[in-house]
């Protein structure tokens, strides 16, 4: 009898324990432009319950990177929530050359929509141009849509591809004249009361001064708060703190200024537990998904650089996000009933005249002055300065209707481009398109590119810029290339099911998918190219 008791309270804990080990709510967290290195940098002033807890907490993959270019947003958020790479779901950059359309496009823009909220431009979007579902589309079809998606970032191709197909709610943020969370009538026909009872504190909670969390001595590796390789605010003669916020917004684009302070990443996460809290995610049976975007981080970056006092300043204060996020996971859902994972969508460059006078080889190319270049070339080639369309992400468009109508051969286009291409001391190497349409076997950055490529949607030349090497004004930086300082990225599992441990193995950012359904035991997607980096679920 006493065996049997002792078996029944057994089988009770174990019950039990399972019970708790059931995730109720998937948290995916994206940090734009965080580079692996700033968890290991900057943890010195990291708080215990913040990343730490995490790291502590969760799985570790020290050695995460894209495995594509270009290495910037659009595509980063993209890959992270479809298990593919841009030569599967489609999204080949921010913008790209339209053939059909004859124009650059933005890469969620959708006229078939309405703004709600906002004004029209930043409201008529739509995920239409992902070729693919997301993971949440997949776990919202395992139980018949029986549960929920609510996708937040201040940028919307950070909230709308994270979202996927399916979503009931994708919110980023409008900033200017109003200072609201927006989205378009592709989710909804009007915004929720709770949405716009956030709206009317927007600018009164988060429009602030901005001045050093810590002491300045507790910052790593900076030299002169006030220096030549930051962007200016208008209006501030200097790159020094305090940064007077309410004071400068005028001339900033208004409330646009809250997304280049700390306090975006403090919306956010105040915007996404009033999320979890009305929309009730987590609090039935069938798994929620909240996918949350901090992007100051990267508006931040490419003012200030990579270990500017401003950079840290943030990642510090965004460690402090992490912590009120999740010790509010930890009391409203359950320590052990969410799933949460954290990544980056792409590094970044150190400002590149801050890594000349270290002594690195490396420079900031104007990019208008180069696609000129090209076009004047070309045209003491061949006679025309209409033969290039567009110029972005690496590639040159090549206009194929002027080719036709100058009686060209495409070929010789392109074998001029490609010479030309050669010709400039920055760049590396030049291929045709087609190289990267065939089945051959590619390795190194070759391999990127072809991860990146699309045929519909890239262009006609590609190009791979030597390291360090951005098109970008000489103060401030930008990322796109697959160079390590981009492709290396944080990833961070954490909760239900989710044992502590760190792995330097290599591994890339589609395995992140494939994951978190082998997690949940949801059936895998056909198109995913990245594995589950856990076994025995």
């Amino acid at each position: 009898m006493k065996n049997l008791f002792l078996l029944i309270l057994i089988l009770f804990w174990l019950s039990t324990n399972a019970e708790n080990e059931k995730s109720k709510l998937v948290v995916a967290i994206v940090v734009d432009q965080m580079r692996y290195d700033f968890l290991e940098n900057l943890d010195q002033n990291f708080s215990e319950n913040g990343f730490k807890k995490l790291i502590k907490g969760g799985y570790n993959f020290k050695n995460n990177h894209f495995n594509y270019v270009p290495t910037v947003t659009a595509p980063g958020h993209a890959s992270v929530a479809t298990g593919s790479t841009p030569s599967t779901h489609g999204i080949v950059g921010n913008d790209w050359y339209d053939r059909k359309e004859k124009r650059e496009i933005y890469c969620t823009t959708d006229n078939n929509y309405e703004n709600i909220g906002g004004n029209a431009y930043y409201g008529k979007k739509s995920p239409k141009n992902m070729k693919v579902k997301s993971f949440a589309d997949l776990i919202k079809s395992s139980n018949n849509n029986k549960s929920k998606t609510v996708s937040i970032s201040l940028k919307d191709r950070g909230a709308i591809f994270m979202g996927g197909h399916s979503a009931d709610a994708a919110y980023w943020f409008y900033g200017y004249d109003k200072g609201d969370m927006i989205t378009s009538s592709y989710y909804m026909s009007s915004l929720p009361i709770w949405v716009d009872d956030f709206n009317k504190n927007i600018g009164n909670v988060y429009l602030k001064d901005w001045n050093l969390l810590l002491k300045p001595e507790k910052y790593v590796g900076y030299e002169s708060d006030n220096n030549n390789y930051e962007k200016y605010f208008k209006g501030k003669p200097n790159t020094s703190f305090p940064y007077e916020i309410s004071k400068l917004s005028s001339l900033n684009n208004g409330y646009n200024m809250i997304k280049e302070t700390p306090y975006g990443n403090s919306l956010v996460t105040d915007f996404a537990i009033e999320a979890i809290i009305n929309e009730n995610l987590g609090d039935d049976d069938y798994v929620d998904v909240i996918t949350i975007g901090y992007s100051s981080t990267d508006y931040i970056g490419h003012n200030f650089g990579i270990l500017s006092l401003e950079t840290q300043d943030t990642y510090y204060r965004l460690d402090l996000e992490i912590e009120k996020l999740l010790t509010f996971l930890d009391n409203k859902i359950g320590e052990k009933n969410y799933t949460l994972f954290l990544t980056g969508d792409h590094g970044a460059l150190e400002v590149p005249a801050k890594l000349r006078d270290e002594g690195v080889e490396a420079d900031a190319i104007s990019k208008s002055k180069f696609k000129r270049s090209v076009i004047e070339r070309l045209h003491e080639s061949f006679d025309s300065n209409n033969l290039i369309l567009s110029a972005m992400n690496n590639q040159i468009y090549i206009n194929k209707d002027e080719v036709n109508e100058k009686g060209l051969n495409f070929r010789d286009v392109q074998n001029r481009t490609i010479s030309i291409l050669k010709e400039f001391d920055f760049v590396k190497e030049a291929y045709y398109s087609d190289f990267f349409s065939s089945e051959n076997q590619y390795s190194g950055y070759e391999e990127l590119i072809k991860n990146g490529f699309d045929k519909d949607r890239c262009g006609d030349v590609i190009f791979i810029l030597k390291p360090n090497t951005i098109f970008y004004e000489d103060r401030g930086t930008t990322h796109g290339s697959g160079y390590d300082y981009d492709t290396h990225v944080p990833l961070i599992f954490y909760g239900a099911n989710i044992n502590h441990g760190e792995s330097d193995e290599k591994t890339f950012i589609n395995d992140i998918t494939p994951t978190i359904l082998s997690l949940l035991r949801v059936d895998q997607f056909d198109h995913n190219s990245g594995r589950s980096l856990f076994s025995g679920f």
